[in-house]
């Protein structure tokens, strides 16, 4: 899909769309229940369809209905299930352990760059407590065998949804099991995220001197849950209320919100007095909206620590550098971050999403400071957390217009 992205200003009140990182969290608990639960989430996407499928397979029975998940737990794990992660890696690197956990023979299928998203430590750590695992095909899985209780180690600071796997998984082994984190924890608020959710369920894992304790036990399910508001995809209109003169208003949003991209309003306003230096290793999503606003905000903005972003559904410190520069702007990236200098306003131009959402959305916020219409080719990329994005930036007062298209 080619979307026309002509210069307008938004202005108006919208409502944070369901934090996808919270829903995935809550269908996994709730799947591993001892009874049903309802989960409130009033947006869906399709990273958050790609965990509730796979439970499906797994033999919850998941049903979506005006807003709201009606999910009961598993009983029985079918024979052989296939499960289909899209391109979805919270969905498979959040049930590669709960499948091994549950001891079932399952193939796991993957899409666009996810085969190519690392998987270790994270993969020797299942085969070394049981876990017989294979790659049969680049984006197919093959999962036998089942885990066994015991101790668990874990680099902390590849990927903290690593951790979180492996917290959903080890509550169902017959025995306690500890879990320890090997050196700094990066995307901690993730971890924090996981631990919440398993609280909710009644799943304590207490945390101390980098190790986490937990029991064998039961799922309990509280009877009905509530995804919050997500601030991840929230901070592409934090970041155009800053290029259009403070005009818009996002309503739905926690403040005390576990989730760490709660940071992007005191990032924007550090971006916009000019000369910030952002650490990036709690914040990685928001570089690239984040980017856009320092590109037309007078000053230079340095975005350091941010590696990992050379992993996500594209190269994103290369796609957001390229981004920019396509709209006349300056960045430049180094290897593991971002420099970028500001101008008063780009001047629109061409530019790929490489299929990735967080780089498509930026194109959108970039329009606004454009003085020239910005072709996004891969518009359709947005499904992935916000499907309704191209929607919503219209009822604002974004002037686009979609056409299919390679």
């Amino acid at each position: 899909m080619i979307a026309t992205i002509y210069p307008s200003a938004l202005a108006g009140t919208i409502p944070a769309i369901a934090s996808k990182s919270q829903a995935h969290r809550m269908l996994i608990c709730a799947a591993l229940a001892d009874r049903p639960t309802q989960i409130a989430c009033p947006t869906l996407s399709a990273d958050i369809e790609a965990t509730a499928d796979c439970l499906r397979a797994l033999g919850a029975a998941i049903a979506y209905e005006s807003g709201v998940f009606s999910v009961t737990p598993i009983a029985a794990v079918p024979a052989h299930p296939a499960l289909d992660c899209g391109e979805s890696g919270s969905t498979l690197r959040f049930l590669l352990p709960v499948v091994c956990a549950l001891g079932a023979g399952a193939s796991i299928k993957m899409h666009g760059r996810l085969p190519e998203r690392p998987l270790s430590p994270l993969w020797e750590e299942l085969k070394a407590h049981g876990a017989v695992l294979t790659r049969p095909a680049p984006d197919t899985i093959a999962v036998d065998g089942a885990l066994t209780p015991g101790d668990y180690t874990i680099a902390a600071n590849i990927s903290s949804q690593f951790i979180s796997g492996l917290l959903f998984a080890l509550p169902l082994l017959d025995g306690k099991s500890s879990l320890a984190l090997a050196g700094k924890l990066e995307s901690a608020a993730y971890v924090t995220m996981t631990v919440r959710a398993l609280e909710k369920f009644s799943v304590a894992c207490p945390f101390a001197e980098g190790v986490f304790a937990i029991p064998a036990g039961r799922y309990r399910s509280p009877g009905r849950a509530e995804v919050e508001g997500d601030w991840s995809n929230a901070a592409f209109w934090v970041a155009a209320d800053h290029i259009c003169g403070h005009s818009l208003t996002v309503t739905g949003l926690d403040p005390d919100s576990p989730q760490g991209d709660r940071a992007v309003a005191a990032l924007a306003e550090r971006i916009a007095a000019g000369n910030a230096v952002i650490d990036c290793q709690d914040v990685p999503d928001l570089v690239p909206v984040l980017s856009v606003l320092a590109a037309v905000t007078p000053g230079v903005t340095r975005f350091e620590n941010a590696g990992r972003l050379r992993i996500k559904e594209s190269d994103r410190l290369a796609t957001t550098a390229g981004l920019i520069r396509s709209l006349g702007g300056d960045a430049q990236e180094l290897p593991e971050g971002l420099v970028v200098t500001g101008k008063p306003r780009l001047a629109g131009g061409e530019v790929d999403s490489a299929n990735d959402h967080r780089i498509a959305m930026s194109a959108a916020i970039a329009a606004l400071a454009s003085d020239g219409p910005v072709i996004l080719h891969g518009a359709q990329a947005v499904n992935k957390s916000y499907p309704a994005f191209w929607s919503d930036y219209a009822a604002l007062g974004g002037r686009v217009t979609l056409e299919e298209g390679l």
